[in-house]
């Protein structure tokens, strides 16, 4: 008898920079595959039911990531992505929250499939990374499934 498993699993990187482009702050984190998300993908095996993830939130929710949650509980920007590229079975997201887009203190990032609501792949919570006006942030996203 042959068993078999298949685990989804992310890591991202966040890079602040200020204004002149110099970087600020940098944080590595595991991230959480949603049970949505995990709908999503058994979804595009089958075709193309639901849309491909296309954008990238962050948010100021603290509040641990559960497999059950649907939406950031506290979204205050969100991206088209830059890129979406795949090498083997691992997928790279890549979105840039420009100076004025998601400003504050972010403790959370969510990728979607849509420019508002849509259906969420993944989030994490990370210690806070505060983004002044004039701030970026470039969001480095992997998602394996092994």
């Amino acid at each position: 008898m042959f068993t078999e498993s298949v685990n989804v699993k992310g890591n991202l990187e966040v890079i602040l920079l200020d204004e002149n482009g110099t970087q600020k702050d940098y944080r590595k984190v595991n991230n959480l595959v949603v049970a949505v998300g995990k709908d999503v993908i058994a979804a595009r095996l089958l075709g193309n039911t639901l849309a491909v993830m296309s954008h990238m939130a962050v948010g100021t929710s603290a509040t641990a990531a559960a497999t059950s949650q649907t939406a950031l509980g506290g979204e205050v920007g969100r991206v088209a992505l830059d890129s979406s590229t795949r090498s083997s079975n691992t997928i790279t997201y890549v979105a840039t929250f420009p100076a004025g887009t998601g400003t504050g203190s972010l403790a959370e990032a969510g990728i979607l499939n849509a420019a508002s609501t849509g259906n969420m792949l993944c989030r994490t919570t990370f210690s806070t990374v505060t983004k002044a006006a004039g701030d970026t942030i470039v969001i480095t996203w992997n998602v394996t499934v092994a």
